[in-house]
C-alpha cells in the first residue's frame, strides 16, 4: 500500500506500529493523540512545521522495504 499525504497518521500506525519511529523523528510526538486519527499527515505537518512530502517519502521507503 501506497501512504499518501490525505492520510492520518493512524492509519499508517495501523499499516505498521513501527513507522513511529518515523514519525518521531519529524517531531512528530503525538502518536496517540485524537489528532493522529483525525486529520491528515499533510495538516499534522503544517501543523509541525514539517515537510509532508519528505515524510510521505520515508513512510513509502519504509513499506517498500518490507515488501
Amino acid at each position: 500500500m501506497t501512504v499518501t499525504k490525505e492520510m492520518s497518521i493512524g492509519e499508517v500506525l495501523r499499516m505498521d506500529k513501527d513507522t513511529s519511529g518515523i514519525f518521531l523523528s519529524f517531531g512528530m510526538s503525538c502518536l496517540g493523540c485524537p489528532h493522529a486519527t483525525m486529520e491528515s499527515i499533510q495538516d499534522a505537518c503544517g501543523a509541525h512545521g514539517t515537510d509532508a512530502e519528505e515524510l510521505t517519502r520515508r513512510l513509502n521507503e519504509f513499506f517498500a522495504q518490507k515488501a
